[in-house]
């Protein structure tokens, strides 16, 4: 089992930065792919960025692609996503979750994150 807690949410302005952290608890978390996923109203929940278990492989969707980067550090059981240059369509809860694979989509990962609220004002 694995037990997910995001932070670092908040108000923030266009073109500011946030870092959201996401603390795991349980053994083997360096065997996990870990993810960050976002959901607005009305819209579906969306892969945002990945990161594999060594850290050594990333992925990102297109919109966040050059402003958003993902990291993690195994010895502290976190991950990390650090966002620049916010824009107010970033405004979402974003999720972080985790999965044995190296996957983009959603139903591959077991574990998940309460969330935490980011909006980002025009």
């Amino acid at each position: 089992q694995v037990q997910l807690v995001e932070s670092g949410g908040g108000l923030v302005q266009a073109g500011g930065s946030l870092r959201l952290s996401c603390a795991a608890s349980g053994r083997l978390f360096s065997t996990y792919a870990m993810a960050w996923f976002r959901q607005s109203p009305g819209k579906e929940r969306e892969f945002v960025a990945l990161i594999s278990g060594t850290g050594g492989r990333t992925n990102y969707d297109d919109s966040v692609l050059g402003r958003f980067t993902v990291s993690r550090d195994n010895a502290k059981n976190t991950v990390y996503l650090q966002m620049n240059s916010l824009k107010p369509e970033d405004t979402a809860v974003y999720y972080c979750a985790a999965s044995t694979f190296f996957v983009l989509h959603s139903g591959a990962y077991s574990y998940w994150g309460q969330g935490t609220q980011v909006t980002v004002s025009s």
